[in-house]
């Protein structure tokens, strides 16, 4: 574990602190509601896109030079902001304050339009941006070139191996206690759904029934041309038997600390998915399709509880609404890709773009 420091006068700026991926939600905003920290207690990830002020028009920046800052299709702004910020908890934070003049907000707290806004208590120099308005993650940046690292007293901890990944099947549950369904799946399926639709090559791609069908499938069906040959979508890896010879397309877990991609050993296209929403995919989603089965029984259950029976007590979950991926997110990837270019991918850009409320977003 290591800290972050003043690179102006060495105060120390963060708890002890291991790297891990930057989280696929960030930056995915929800609705007119403070969310959690964005960030696991004592984790920080480096984000390599630009981040901040200032912002330039698409039409004022160009194709050109917007490619070379990784865009590779229109979009409202183009961020000029610098790269690699440190992104950590707010209660992971140490010896920082708030700069009055730049608290700006749109609602219930501050969201960093002004640049950074959290000043050194060492020196006064502005070395980080807070966000917590409504409808943000709760975060804190670091700008790179304002904090140094130093090194901890215990080394950073080794990557867990992806055996050990898939016994530990950490997962969160695609429906909250509420009904709606988890915001995290809703920025995770659409960012590998911007990978599926590119790997597609303009045609139509398939599914398993299920859980799958909810989250994919229904709006592979409205964003692909209908018709065959399609395509096959199934998960993989570590865990699961080896059936990729089924598939076209896999959906592999990405690795919670690396953000590196597990490895298919087939010759068919990986798609990432983040490994909490792949650890349920992969290994739950019996439980998810149980549920939607439980208020189909012929008869009520008596006596002991059958195999594959659910107890009502608690209830079963069931979403008050199809599943609908985070559009934003699912642009922002796309635009991310140089297949972007591409007439076919393209067009389902410009339509999504033109219409972003439109079903399945």
């Amino acid at each position: 574990m290591a800290r972050f420091a003043c690179a102006e006068c060495g105060t120390v700026l963060s708890a002890p602190v291991s790297r891990v991926a930057l989280p696929v939600h960030a930056g995915h905003g929800v609705g007119h509601e403070l969310l959690p920290p964005l960030m696991e207690s004592g984790t920080y990830a480096i984000d390599p896109a630009p981040f901040g002020p200032p912002w330039r028009p698409w039409d004022e920046v160009g194709p050109a030079q917007a490619a070379a800052r990784g865009l590779f299709a229109p979009t409202h702004t183009v961020c000029f902001g610098t790269p690699g910020t440190v992104v950590v908890r707010p209660g992971d934070t140490r010896n920082t304050a708030l700069i009055p003049d730049r608290c700006e907000g749109s609602c219930y707290g501050v969201d960093g339009r002004a640049g950074p806004n959290l000043a050194c208590t060492g020196c006064g120099r502005p070395v980080a941006t807070r966000i917590d308005d409504c409808g943000a993650w709760q975060e804190v940046r670091f700008a790179p070139q304002a904090v140094r690292l130093l090194a901890g007293d215990e080394r950073e901890p080794w990557p867990l191996d992806w055996a050990t990944l898939a016994n530990e099947r950490s997962a969160i549950e695609p429906i909250e206690p509420q009904g709606w369904w988890n915001p995290r799946w809703e920025a995770a399926v659409a960012v590998a759904l911007a990978h599926v639709v590119a790997a597609s090559a303009g045609g139509p791609v398939t599914v398993p029934d299920g859980l799958l069908t909810e989250t994919f499938g229904r709006s592979l069906d409205i964003l692909l041309p209908p018709g065959p040959p399609a395509k096959r979508l199934i998960p993989a890896g570590p865990g699961l038997p080896d059936h990729d010879d089924d598939a076209d397309i896999v959906l592999v877990p990405g690795h919670p600390q690396t953000g590196e991609a597990w490895q298919s050993p087939a010759p068919v296209a990986a798609v990432p998915l983040a490994a909490e929403v792949w650890m349920y995919l992969a290994f739950h989603q019996d439980r998810h399709d149980r549920r939607h089965q439980c208020d189909r029984l012929p008869i009520p259950a008596s006596g002991g509880m059958p195999e594959g029976v659910l107890r009502d007590d608690p209830l079963p979950r069931h979403p008050w609404s199809r599943f609908r991926p985070a559009g934003p997110l699912f642009l922002r990837t796309l635009v991310g890709l140089p297949a972007v270019r591409r007439p076919w991918l393209r067009e389902i850009h410009d339509r999504v773009r033109t219409d972003p409320y439109a079903f399945p977003f």
